[in-house]
């Protein structure tokens, strides 16, 4: 059974399109280096004064999950550039069980 992982955040307006590339450029090959990593979906929502990104990766199990977030997977793992951006940091991820999925 695979394992849906969420992650949520929000950049001021004017800094999502720096935030999307740093999210393809860099954080899309660090996830993409961990074995176990099945599939990776950047998303974006733009408003009126904030952009919202919902980050969802599908592993192949929760020691998959383990290389890439440490101990405690269920929490969040920023990087250095975060810091620039963001508008504050959600502490924990979100998971599901994939139970069924449609070809």
């Amino acid at each position: 059974m695979s394992i849906m992982r969420l992650w949520h955040g929000e950049v001021p307006l004017e800094k999502a399109d720096a935030y999307e590339k740093f999210m393809i450029e860099r954080a899309a090959p660090d996830y993409g280096s961990v074995e176990g990593l099945l599939n990776l979906y950047f998303q974006r929502r733009d408003e009126e004064r904030k952009t919202h990104f919902l980050l969802v990766t599908i592993w192949d199990s929760m020691a998959a999950i383990e290389k890439f977030a440490g101990e405690k997977p269920a929490l969040a793992k920023y990087y250095a550039e975060d810091n620039d951006s963001l508008l504050s940091k959600e502490k924990y991820t979100t998971m599901y069980d994939i139970f069924y999925q449609h070809p």
